[in-house]
């Protein structure tokens, strides 16, 4: 009786063990089944440059990415259908100052792709 009772406990642990080898190498299982890919790039109106530091959200949503050094940005949103796309500049003077811009995006169930060009403060 008592050896069973240890290897019980034992090929639990061991199993457990394995489980967590496994998600530390292959992480764990993501669900895109109906969200919407939100991908772009930003760039200034005046000199055509890309822009850094651009915050991309869904309003009333975690959704969020900042733009990088070549002003690209992606996420994803669980939010298929109607929906509003805040862009902020929260760099302010790192990279210059641009107004900031609010896109409505209605009845999109497919990825977005978006190419914005911001104005200077």
């Amino acid at each position: 009786m008592k050896r069973n009772w240890k290897r019980i406990i034992f090929g639990g642990l061991y199993f457990t063990s394995a489980m967590f080898v496994f998600q530390a190498c292959y992480g764990t299982p993501q669900d895109f089944g109906d969200n919407v890919l939100v991908e772009g790039k930003v760039k200034s109106k005046a000199t055509g440059l890309p822009i850094e530091g651009i915050l991309w959200m869904i309003a009333d949503s975690s959704s969020s990415d900042l733009t990088k050094t070549d002003g690209t940005f992606s996420f994803y949103t669980g939010l298929p259908g109607d929906f509003k796309l805040v862009i902020q500049d929260i760099d302010t003077t790192r990279n210059g100052e641009y107004l900031g811009k609010e896109i409505d995006l209605s009845n999109f169930k497919e990825d977005i792709y978006l190419d914005v060009s911001l104005d200077a403060k």
